[in-house]
């Protein structure tokens, strides 16, 4: 069971933490029907299978990519251990707590710091890492843990439709190896049905113990175009549902929703600035344009998070 007060297959009322709008009505009938016995919107068992985004679809995405903070925050713990650091970028400016201009360079910045701070470890060395971060790591706005800061009706939803007969997947941008080492206990998502972005790892035998040690290189970036490939790789079928919230997830939606058969797209547009942000098109974080432009006539269902959702985040 994921954390929070997620739901019970058994409620008499799926998604209680969903006022009773038209888009959470559309999403319950085409659940009912897919799990139906018989009709012509009733979908097989075996291919019942949903993915979902993680960041800005699970859980929070401001005011940077809680992985990057993660990476931020390891910076600070190994700086001591590298004193080349006070005057090479980005590391000086993150050490400073100038962390615009820490990524004033954008992608090779991040991947620089994603390099110094995951890559040289074994895989297991990692996941206690990240563990031992989200037990303690809190959010700089909010002051919740990051692990608290994922959505109540999304947790609601995955319980719903795992209760259906549904397959749940995450597919996401973010590292898998970080992912793994929270989002089971989170989500309720087994880590075999987490997929990601991913660095080379390389075996190693290490004091008589063979290991996997991650690489710096990356092999895989989980996100536009990558997705819908990285689920074909993956799972092996094309899903029924596709949830995202950003123009990343735009391909993942369109690959899902373009085949026969029923078929579901849904976005969630972060409009509700008092319990959380409000931003779409302009966002330097999880920027939604495309999506707001066609899902109608693609009959995705955009979730309004101020009109939809009664709750966002679980009762602390």
């Amino acid at each position: 069971m994921a954390i929070g007060v997620a739901l019970c297959a058994c409620a008499s009322r799926p998604l209680p933490s969903w006022n009773d709008t038209p888009a959470r009505a559309a999403i319950i009938n085409f659940v009912e029907d897919a799990a139906a016995p018989s009709g012509s919107s009733a979908i097989p068992r075996e291919q019942r299978i949903a993915v979902f985004d993680n960041d800005g679809t699970l859980w929070s995405e401001q005011p940077l990519y809680f992985q990057l903070l993660f990476a931020i925050d390891r910076v600070h713990a190994l700086a001591p251990q590298r004193p080349e650091w006070k005057s090479e970028e980005p590391f000086r400016s993150i050490l400073a707590g100038d962390t615009p201009g820490a990524l004033a360079q954008g992608k090779p910045a991040i991947e620089k710091i994603l390099a110094a701070t995951h890559a040289g470890m074994t895989t297991d060395e990692f996941d206690a890492l990240v563990r031992a971060w989200a037990r303690t790591a809190r959010h700089p706005s909010t002051g919740r843990l990051y692990t608290e800061m994922v959505y109540q009706p999304m947790l609601e939803l995955l319980d719903y439709l795992e209760s259906r007969g549904f397959n749940t997947y995450i597919v996401s941008g973010g590292g898998v190896g970080f992912m793994r080492a929270w989002a089971s206990e989170a989500y309720g998502v087994p880590p075999e049905r987490i997929i990601g972005s991913s660095g080379r790892t390389a075996f190693e035998v290490r004091g008589g113990r063979p290991v996997l040690v991650k690489q710096p290189e990356i092999w895989s970036i989980d996100d536009g175009p990558g997705k819908p490939a990285n689920i074909d790789l993956h799972i092996g079928r094309r899903p029924v549902i596709a949830v995202g919230n950003s123009d990343g997830d735009f391909e993942m939606l369109e690959w899902t929703t373009s085949a026969p058969g029923p078929r579901l797209g849904v976005l969630i547009h972060h409009t509700d600035a008092q319990r959380e942000w409000a931003y779409d098109r302009d966002s330097h974080i999880g920027a939604l344009k495309r999506g707001l432009d066609e899902a109608d006539a693609r009959g995705w269902i955009i979730i309004d998070m101020s009109a939809d959702w009664a709750t966002v985040h679980p009762p602390r």
